[in-house]
């Protein structure tokens, strides 16, 4: 059967197909020195991509996927083509970097929903251009690998886009609107916009290829043009021998943060930017990497910026300019589907984190209108849990809530013609055994600060452990930056954590660190975050126990866990309604 495609990287391939109907997130989801699916969570964990024509609908979670495809194509383990139902520019960017920079490059599709219902894993299939034929094989001798580029640009271009696009501006500046022009062509933008500023997710260390990105942009002479700050890097820069981090690893993860520290970022080290003095402001163009930030920003604070991949933030952060795409535009801010959902007065706070959880699944690439929460009062903190969970499960950029989020707060969104889902507790108590993975109640280490902890959480934190100790066997660690470290020192509240036996970690974020910051003898890990429940199973290998940040509390000094569901979220509920 041939199939017509959209040809986002030209080229071919063939090989066999391995399909899934569920999204992934290549960061935490694909080991990028095999090749092969960690997410425990998703059905195709254990398969390996290497050399297959991998169709999934569409990326999700983080933004580094794009890291870890050009590690699998450098080190040969990618996949020998992309295929997806929806246009996905984290993974796409991956592949044009990789050609652009290191000629390295596999075919990039988007088919019909129709088509891509018929995939089936296991079946011969092949490549050519913008022609996806399956069932019927073409000895991989008899095809042309090389890729031919994108189309011919329409992007319209300004006089300086078009002098740094000639390099007028210096080499790097030339490569970086180099693939900038390529997004914006495959998202069909029609000009450029300037931001303000910009958050780079690609300082974070995945192995040799993200490092000789940024050695070679150094090499070429590269300063950025906009106030640029750092993601979380992937070592406590200060304090890495002393928590026990690998040597070699953190030698090459200083050097990567040392090069965008070159090229004029800030020495932020924080994957919650929104909690900095330069956070920016509703209705600015930005452009930001790392997925929580980025859904924050867009929801809560009424920024503008798409989920820009790794490598796509240092591109911006060279020209100043980004694709008048995506969330920069009005029109493609506006929801596409309601979400109803009820509000527990009584209940703890891992209610945001589990409904953002569910609310990112049932959303997919779709910005969702959430009702039902016009009456509750959730903390910056609440939200902050909500929209990294959020982003985990989703793809969309944003989210809106109705009554509470800036563009749903004094305009009623029209959702009369949306799809309209109902959230039932069983639905949530459903979610809430999907992150506790965790078979026995016993507990190791106690995981807070995905995302870096606020000034707001550590003074939660103190109240729950003031004049209390921690049970021998159990670790408590917290990760956050510089800055609110700093301030949590100044209001005392470092010194209730460390009186109670815990200790806190700068710089990195839990989706970076292993053992010894992993205890070698913990089998469970217990968190409040529905980010690192989701991705710790996969990326450290133990089990996980979810709960609010009381019950870690507790399961510190006792070190076991209750693991039954909270008495609020057992209430019975509405059943699951569909409206169309």
């Amino acid at each position: 059967m041939d199939v017509q495609a959209r040809s986002l990287v030209d080229g071919a391939a063939s090989g066999e197909l391995l399909v899934s109907h569920t999204s992934l997130s290549f960061w935490g989801g694909i080991n990028p020195e095999t090749g092969i699916i960690v997410d425990q969570h998703h059905p195709l964990c254990g398969e390996c991509i290497t050399g297959r024509l991998f169709a999934i609908p569409s990326g999700r979670g983080s933004c580094t996927g794009s890291g870890v495809l050009l590690e699998l194509l450098l080190r040969q383990r990618a996949p020998a083509a992309l295929i997806f139902q929806h246009v996905e520019q984290i993974l796409t960017l991956g592949v044009m970097v990789a050609r652009a920079m290191f000629e390295r490059s596999i075919p990039v599709l988007i088919i019909s929903a129709e088509a891509f219902a018929s995939l089936r894993s296991g079946s011969p299939a092949v490549i050519l251009g913008s022609v996806l034929t399956t069932g019927h094989p073409i000895p991989p001798a008899s095809l042309s690998t090389s890729s031919t580029g994108m189309p011919r640009r329409s992007v319209q271009l300004t006089t300086k886009d078009k002098r740094m696009l000639e390099g007028a501006y210096g080499p790097a500046t030339k490569l970086a609107m180099t693939i900038l022009v390529d997004v914006a062509e495959m998202q069909a933008a029609e000009t450029f916009l300037d931001v303000s500023q910009a958050h780079i997710d690609a300082c974070i260390y995945i192995g040799p290829a993200s490092l000789t990105f940024a050695e070679r942009f150094m090499s070429l002479g590269a300063k950025f043009a906009v106030p640029t700050t750092l993601n979380s890097i992937s070592i406590d820069q200060r304090r890495w021998r002393e928590i026990g981090m690998n040597a070699a690893i953190a030698q090459e993860a200083h050097k990567l943060a040392e090069a965008y520290m070159a090229m004029g970022a800030v020495m932020s080290f924080t994957c919650a930017p929104y909690l900095l003095d330069t956070a920016p402001k509703s209705g600015e163009d930005i452009g930001w990497a790392e997925s929580n930030a980025v859904v924050f920003a867009n929801s809560v604070l009424g920024a503008r910026t798409q989920k820009y991949p790794d490598f796509l933030d240092v591109a911006i952060a060279l020209t100043g300019r980004a694709p008048a795409a995506g969330c920069h535009l009005q029109e493609q801010r506006l929801p596409k589907l309601r979400i109803d959902v009820r509000h527990f007065p009584g209940a703890d706070d891992a209610y945001y984190p589990l409904l953002g959880y569910h609310v990112g699944k049932l959303a997919g690439p779709d910005i969702p209108l959430i009702t039902g929460l016009e009456h509750a009062d959730p903390s910056i903190s609440d939200l902050k849990a909500f929209g990294a969970a959020f982003a985990t499960t989703a793809s969309a950029p944003m989210f809106h809530i109705q009554g509470l989020t800036p563009e749903a707060l004094n305009t009623v969104l029209d959702s009369s013609k949306l799809p309209c889902f109902e959230v039932t507790n069983n639905e949530l108590i459903d979610c809430w055994r999907q992150l506790n993975t965790a078979t026995d109640p016993s507990v190791g280490l106690i995981s807070l600060g995905n995302p870096h902890f606020s000034l707001e959480e550590f003074a939660k934190l103190a109240a729950l452990l003031t004049g209390r100790k921690k049970h021998t066997g159990v670790e408590v660690v917290v990760t956050t930056s510089r800055a609110v470290a700093e301030q949590a020192s100044q209001a005392g509240y470092i010194e209730v954590l460390e009186y109670f036996g815990g200790s806190v970690i700068n710089d990195t974020c839990w989706c970076m660190l292993d053992e010894p910051v992993i205890p070698l003898n913990a089998k469970n890990i217990m968190t409040n975050s529905a980010k690192y429940a989701h991705y710790a199973p996969g990326m450290v290998h133990r089990k996980v126990h979810f709960g609010s940040l009381s019950r870690c509390i507790e399961a510190a000094c006792n070190g076991v866990v209750t693991r039954a569901p909270p008495v609020w979220l057992t209430t019975p509920t509405l059943e699951l309604q569909y409206t169309f």
